[in-house]
C-alpha cells in the first residue's frame, strides 16, 4: 500500500523547512549500522543534497566493509571524529536517541526529523514519520522519493534497494509485500543492480569469518525442547578469529533456520557487556517486548539489547529464565 498523502505532505514539508534553514544537516543512523541503516542515510543524505541542501552521513561506527559500495561519494563521517556546527539532526531507522551511540547523543540536541519503521519507536523529534507496517525505513524513504525520480540518481536506488533486500531477507521474511515488489522493481529501472548487491552483501566474506562461524554453530544450543535457539560469542572468539562484531551481524541466521525452532538469540559478551539479538518466526511472537525486558527494543519479530556490567555465565540463566515466561505468553 502507498504512503497516504499527509505523509508525503508532512515530508515535503520538513524538507523544505530544512532547505529554508540554510544550516547543514547531519542524517545520523544507529551503532552497528546494517544495510537498512546505512542505506536510509546514503539515499536521504543524497536526496536532500539535490535540494542545495549541505547534507552529510554521520554514524559512531564505520560503514561495515560490505555496505561501502553503495556510499560512493556521499560525505559520510563516523561519529569519533565529529564535532557539530550548526547541524540541523535528523535520523533514520533508529527506534530512540540512544540508538545514536553515547557520544553523539551527548553531541545532538533537538532531532527535528525522524523516518523510521520500529515498533518501539515513541516519536522523539520534532517531526516524526514512523511507520511501524513498513519492511524497511528505505521502503520509506523510497514511496517518498518516487514522486520526483529525477532527484534519485543509480547510486540513491541501490542504496534504497539494499535497505529494502536486507530487512525483508532478501524478500524473504513476513514483511515483504506486494508493494516491496512494486518498489524493488522501480528502483532498478532507476539503477540499483540486484546481482550487485548479492555479490557484495553475501559474496565477499573473509576466511576469518567462516572461522568464526565454525565456533558459533559448535556453542548453539537447543532451548525449551527445540522451540528456542541460543548461540553466544565471547571476545575471545573474535580474538582467535580476527575478526569484529560486523562479522556476527549475518549469523542470527543459522538458529532462525532450524526446524522447530520458532525464536532465535545470540547473547554476545565483550567489553563488560552482553548484547542480544533476537529473532521471532512470527510477529505474533513479539521479540520486542522480550528485548524491552533488558532496555532494548526493536520489531516484533526482529530485536535487540544491551546489558552493561554482564558477563554470559550470569546473564544465560537469567535471559533462559525470562525466555522461558516469554514463550508461555507469546508463543504457545
Amino acid at each position: 500500500m502507498a504512503l497516504p498523502h499527509t505523509i508525503h505532505e508532512a515530508f515535503n514539508a520538513a524538507v523544505a523547512a530544512l532547505k529554508d534553514g540554510g544550516r547543514p544537516v547531519a542524517v545520523i543512523g544507529h551503532v552497528r549500522p546494517d544495510g537498512d541503516c546505512i542505506g536510509s542515510q546514503v539515499a536521504l543524505c543524497r536526496y536532500l543534497r539535490t535540494f542545495g541542501i549541505d547534507a552529510l552521513c554521520v554514524n559512531t561506527h564505520a560503514v561495515p566493509r560490505t555496505q561501502q559500495f553503495i556510499v560512493g561519494d556521499t560525505p559520510f563521517v563516523t561519529g569519533l571524529e565529529w564535532v557539530p556546527q550548526n547541524h540541523i539532526f535528523v535520523t533514520v531507522d533508529c527506534s530512540d536517541k540512544k540508538r545514536i551511540g553515547d557520544r553523539l547523543s551527548k553531541l545532538v540536541d533537538d532531532i527535528f526529523l525522524a523516518v523510521d519503521h520500529h515498533r518501539s519507536n515513541d516519536g522523539f523529534a520534532t517531526h516524526n514519520l514512523i511507520l511501524v507496517e513498513k519492511a524497511a525505513t528505505c521502503e520509506i524513504l523510497a514511496e517518498l522519493f518516487l514522486p520526483t525520480p529525477e532527484r534519485i540518481d543509480a547510486l540513491t536506488a541501490q542504496a534504497l534497494y539494499v535497505g529494502i533486500a536486507t530487512d525483508t531477507g532478501q524478500f524473504e521474511y513476513a514483511s515483504t509485500s506486494p508493494r516491496v515488489f512494486e518498489l524493488a522493481c522501480r528502483l532498478v529501472e532507476l539503477g540499483a543492480n540486484p546481482s550487485t548487491t548479492s555479490q557484495a552483501l553475501y559474496e565477499q566474506e573473509s576466511f576469518g569469518k567462516m572461522q568464526l562461524l565454525q565456533r558459533f554453530l559448535s556453542k548453539m544450543k537447543l532451548e525449551l525442547g527445540g522451540k528456542a535457539c541460543v548461540g553466544t560469542l565471547t571476545q575471545a572468539d573474535y580474538d582467535a578469529t580476527g575478526t569484529t562484531r560486523e562479522d556476527s551481524d549475518s549469523l542470527i541466521n543459522y538458529p532462525r533456520s532450524l526446524a522447530g525452532v520458532e525464536l532465535a538469540a545470540i547473547l554476545e559478551e565483550s567489553g563488560g557487556m552482553v548484547k542480544g539479538s533476537l529473532r521471532g518466526r512470527q510477529a505474533a511472537y513479539r521479540v520486542d517486548l522480550l528485548a524491552a525486558h533488558f532496555g532494548g527494543g526493536g520489531h516484533a519479530a526482529a530485536a535487540g539489547f544491551t546489558c552493561t556490567g554482564e558477563t554470559l555465565a550470569h546473564f544465560y540463566p537469567i535471559f533462559l529464565e525470562r525466555l522461558t515466561q516469554h514463550f508461555h505468553d507469546y508463543c504457545p
